[in-house]
């Protein structure tokens, strides 16, 4: 997913295209997809995100083009297209990796699943938290990362793996990016 606005990150650069260290996010979120066991990647932009879409298709990398509605719009739009399972993924991850992306597959039996770190972790990396939510006695937030599948089954994977708590939304979260690497 890298075709939203960006307008929390305050950068005239296009979110996905956002450098750390040097490397595009959407690059970085790429080359984790490419290290893992995925299949198939298609990369969702929008209207707001051209540059991006430049970038992806230099890559070779199959794109869904979405109204630019939102990220639920957008993704609803983008899962018409494909067949389930899917798994999703944010690109202001940058440093999801391929072995990350492996455990959530699994870690997914059947139907959605979700995964989510403790919101405590994210306080005290400093990152942004835009959403929490309490699951089995725990105040979690999710990170981005999801598999969307056919029937009712819903599933929570909870993880403390600082690089999946690390969203790059606001330049807050860029610092703490910077002193990560």
């Amino acid at each position: 997913m890298c075709g939203g606005k960006g307008t929390r990150l305050d950068t005239p650069v296009e979110k996905p295209m956002f450098e750390i260290d040097g490397v595009p996010m959407v690059e970085r979120v790429s080359t984790a997809v490419a290290d893992s066991r995925i299949d198939g990647v298609h990369a969702v932009v929008s209207p707001h995100t051209p540059e991006t879409r430049h970038h992806l298709d230099a890559l070779s990398i199959p794109i869904v083009d979405a109204p630019g509605d939102g990220y639920v719009e957008d993704l609803s739009y983008a899962l018409d297209r494909v067949e389930p399972p899917v798994l999703t993924v944010v690109s202001d991850l940058p440093f999801l990796d391929g072995a990350c992306l492996d455990r959530v597959l699994a870690a997914h039996d059947r139907g959605s699943l979700t995964v989510c770190v403790p919101a405590a972790l994210k306080r005290q990396l400093g990152t942004s938290t835009d959403m929490t939510f309490e699951h089995e006695g725990r105040e979690l937030a999710p990170t981005g990362i999801n598999v969307v599948d056919d029937g009712d089954a819903e599933t929570t994977y909870v993880t403390y793996d600082a690089r999946l708590a690390i969203n790059v939304n606001r330049q807050t979260d860029v610092t703490v990016a910077e002193a990560f690497l």
